[in-house]
Formats: C-alpha cells, sequence, structure tokens
C-alpha cells in the first residue's frame, strides 16, 4: 500500500468561478494549532459554527461556517475543517491564503489533484472501485449516468466483485490445504465439487461482466461518427438527433470543412456524434484538411454511420470508403432522404452475413426511421435496457473482470485432468483472485493509483 507525508493538505473545494457559496476543505493528522490560530478557540465537532475569517493582522476577509470532522469519523479518515464562505474566488483565495499560513507550522500544503480521496482510499474509507465513483459521480452527465456513480459508491458493485472473490479465497483454502497434506491422498476434485464449484464461479462473473460493460457504456458513452460522400445528409441527421440546428446544412455538397462534435442522450446513454466532411477528392485545401480529419475520427469510432442518398440505394456504397473503414468497427449503412423515392418504408434489415453491416432507410429530414436508427445504436453497444440501475464500470473495470474469467476457465482446464496438476489449478485461482482485488484496490501499483487520482479535481 502507498504511504505519503502525515501533513495537512488545503484546497478551494467548489468549481472555479463566481457562486453563492465557496468552501475551503482541509485534511491533516493534526488541525488542532490550525483551527486555534484561524479563530482563537477549539470547535466542536460535527457542528456548525458562524465565524468571522481574519487575516493574522485581525482583518475580517469573510463570514460563513467552520465545521470540524475529528478522525476517523471524517471523509478523509483524518482530522477535516471545512470553511464555508461566499463563493467569489478572490475572497476564497484570501481564506486559502490564510489557512496555509496557519499550518505553515505543519508544512501545510496545497492539495494535488484527487488527493482528498486519495486519502480516504489509504485510510480504508472507500476502496478503489467506491474512489473512481465520487469522480465519475461529479462527471456524470445524465440522471441514469448519476445513479450508477452513486450504486458503485454505495458499494453495490464492490460487494458484487467481494462475494465472487470470497468464494475464490474458500477454494484456494481447500486446495491449499490439499497441496500442504498430499499424504492423505484426498480425490480434492471430487470430495470437494471443484468442478461444479468452477462453472458457478465463472457463471457468476460472466453475469457481472454483462452488468458492468452496461455501466461501461453509461460512463464512457459511445463515440459516433457520420461518414459518407458529400451532400448525403450527415449534418441533417446530427441536427435531428440533436433536436436542434447544431450543423449548417445546405444543398451546396462540401458545407461541412471540420468536425462538428454534438454530445446527446439516448435513453439515458450518452453519445458523441461526430458530424465529418464529406469524403472525395478535393483541389480545396481546407476541405482536404477536413477529410483527413475525418479519417481519424473514423478510426477512433465505436460506430460508424455510413450514409447514402438513397436515390443511389440499388449503387455499390463507394469501394473505397468501404475499403478503408476499420475492420472490427460496426457500421450501420443509412439510406437517407426515402422522402424523395415517395417511400416512407423505414426499417433495419440484417444481411444474411452476420458481419455485414445492417442497412437502414430513413429521413432525416422528416425524422422517419429516426426511432429505429436510436434503437439499432444501442442495440449495436451493447446496451440492455431490461438491466436497471447498472453501476457505474471503468475499462481498467472490465479488463480485470475478463483477467480473471480467462484463469478461472485456464483452472477448469486443469480440472479436467487428475489432482497431479492441482498445483497449476491453485496457481490459476490466486491469478483470478489477484485481478478481482485489483478492482476494489486490496491489489493495486502505485503507478495505478496516481493515474486514477490524477484525473480528479482539486479538492476532491
Amino acid at each position: 500500500m502507498s504511504s505519503y507525508p502525515p501533513i495537512p493538505i488545503a484546497a478551494i473545494a467548489t468549481a472555479p468561478g463566481r457562486g453563492g457559496i465557496g468552501v475551503i476543505r482541509i485534511s491533516g493528522p493534526d488541525l488542532d494549532g490550525v483551527i486555534q490560530t484561524l479563530f482563537g478557540r477549539t470547535l466542536q465537532p460535527r457542528h456548525a459554527h458562524y465565524l468571522a475569517f481574519k487575516t493574522a493582522e485581525g482583518e475580517v476577509i469573510d463570514e460563513g461556517l467552520a465545521l470540524y470532522f475529528p478522525a476517523p469519523h471524517s471523509y478523509t479518515g483524518e482530522h477535516v475543517l471545512e470553511l464555508q464562505g461566499h463563493g467569489g474566488p478572490a475572497v476564497l483565495k484570501r481564506v486559502l491564503a490564510r489557512c496555509l499560513q496557519a499550518g505553515e507550522p505543519l508544512a501545510m500544503r496545497l492539495a494535488e489533484p484527487g488527493e482528498f480521496t486519495q486519502r480516504a482510499f489509504l485510510n480504508d474509507r472507500l476502496d478503489l472501485a467506491q474512489a473512481e465513483a465520487v469522480a465519475d459521480l461529479i462527471d456524470a452527465s445524465s440522471e441514469a449516468a448519476a445513479r450508477g456513480a452513486m450504486a458503485s459508491l454505495s458499494g453495490t458493485f464492490s460487494r458484487q466483485v467481494d462475494a465472487l472473490s470470497e468464494r475464490i479465497i474458500h477454494l484456494r483454502m481447500l486446495v491449499e490445504a490439499t497441496l500442504d497434506f498430499p499424504e492423505e491422498e484426498i480425490d480434492f476434485l471430487e470430495k470437494y465439487q471443484a468442478r461444479p464449484a468452477l462453472d458457478g464461479l465463472r457463471q457468476s462473473l460472466d453475469e457481472l461482466i454483462a452488468t458492468s460493460r452496461q455501466g461501461q457504456i453509461l460512463r464512457e458513452g459511445l463515440h459516433v461518427v457520420l461518414a459518407g460522400v458529400p451532400n448525403v445528409g450527415k449534418s441533417s441527421l446530427l441536427n435531428a438527433l440533436a433536436g436542434d440546428d447544431v450543423a449548417i446544412v445546405t444543398p451546396i455538397a462540401g458545407t461541412t470543412r471540420d468536425r462538428v462534435i454534438q454530445n446527446i442522450h439516448i435513453d439515458g446513454v450518452p453519445l458523441y456524434i461526430v458530424d465529418t466532411a464529406g469524403l472525395r477528392q478535393t483541389e480545396d485545401e481546407v476541405e482536404r484538411l477536413g477529410i483527413e480529419r475525418t479519417w481519424k475520427e473514423i478510426q477512433r469510432a465505436d460506430l460508424i454511420l455510413h450514409m447514402i442518398d438513397a436515390r443511389d440505394r440499388h449503387a455499390t456504397p463507394d469501394p473505397e470508403i468501404v475499403s478503408r473503414l476499420p475492420a472490427g468497427t460496426p457500421v450501420i449503412q443509412i439510406l437517407n432522404k426515402i422522402d424523395l423515392i415517395g417511400s416512407e418504408a423505414a426499417g433495419p434489415v440484417l444481411e444474411p452475413d452476420p458481419s455485414a453491416p445492417h442497412h437502414l432507410a430513413i429521413s432525416a429530414k422528416h425524422g422517419h426511421g429516426l426511432d429505429i436508427l436510436r434503437r439499432e445504436i444501442l442495440k449495436i453497444a451493447g446496451w440492455n435496457p431490461g438491466i436497471e440501475s447498472p453501476w457505474m464500470a471503468r475499462e481498467r473495470h472490465l479488463q480485470a473482470l475478463h483477467r480473471a474469467a480467462h484463469h478461472l476457465s485456464l483452472a477448469r482446464d486443469h480440472a479436467e485432468q487428475d489432482d497431479r496438476v492441482l498445483d497449476l489449478f491453485a496457481e490459476e485461482l490466486r491469478l483470478a483472485h489477484q485481478s478481482l482485488t485489483a478492482i476494489t484496490g486490496a491489489y493495486s501499483s502505485d503507478d495505478l493509483l496516481g493515474e486514477i487520482f490524477a484525473g480528479f479535481c482539486i479538492g476532491k
């Protein structure tokens, strides 16, 4: 486990800018001297005190509330002092400077991003998945995302992981005992029903992965790129999905010269829709640069909406575009402008070849087929509306769960042999357990912790 210097830290905990209220947070192993210097008195724990915040010379900077939370019953597990005053930037900076001055004998310093939450993790107030959920809750862009982050913060996800870990630990204890006393000649795999236990573990882990995938989609959203030749209606579709005129639409080919990115939500799932320059050969330098950016966006896409003019629906899509689309990225081929061919029939048709793209006929101008398109996007993303209130999950969590599943599969392969490979069986169980504990932080490197908490805002 990482260690950190036992010195106080301080920071403005509210967002930059003007506001009605601003909060300054201080955390450390000993704040009695700081409190005495600031206010000339002690503070009753967990009570709001209305006080003047003064300079060392006695000038009143602001007036507000001071709250003291003694360790270990605080957010960080250390002594915590919070000062709530007016939210003007100049006022908050003066109060913070005074706090740092009062803490000089203790070497108080400004907090690093995420350092308060990191101390909460190091002091066992939160596990690592819960700590990450704090940042996810702050960054949540929809009600569904906020509910998922709160579920993670309350420990719902961690309890699922811990329950699986306990089952693996139990199996590890039995196999380790068998290895320690080989003279007993116990048929471990049969006596303790190791194979059915492994099958049950793998089934539970697969269910956890499916639900966590929901949480990952909810947190990270989907990067959707609109692609196609000029004037097929990419900007019109972006406007239709966004419900606003966020992109310029004209009958002139090549109107869009650069990326236009719009964040929308479908059933609470965030989507980042990228309108791009039409793909064609051009001598226009500005348009050419826009097309280069289009291909970069296509390479990064989670889903590509390849748009085609419905009036050319019997023509083969531009083979040059199709050949350059990244392998493995899902593609929906959209036949737009069906209103211009006198048809409003719209519906996805899956090609007999499962690897072929979906086809969907729509009219972005009149909204025909857009509801079906929205459902198809969520379906391809892997979103299951039947799973309610999933917890928030990150790519790191999914990778750890998949590693655990891999090691359980290898353990099951060893179990198909006999007790002569119990040492290999035990090693795979150990690695599966280690993968799970990495999620909650029982097994985590210092580099990983630094990367996670560096993404937090200062003051949290």
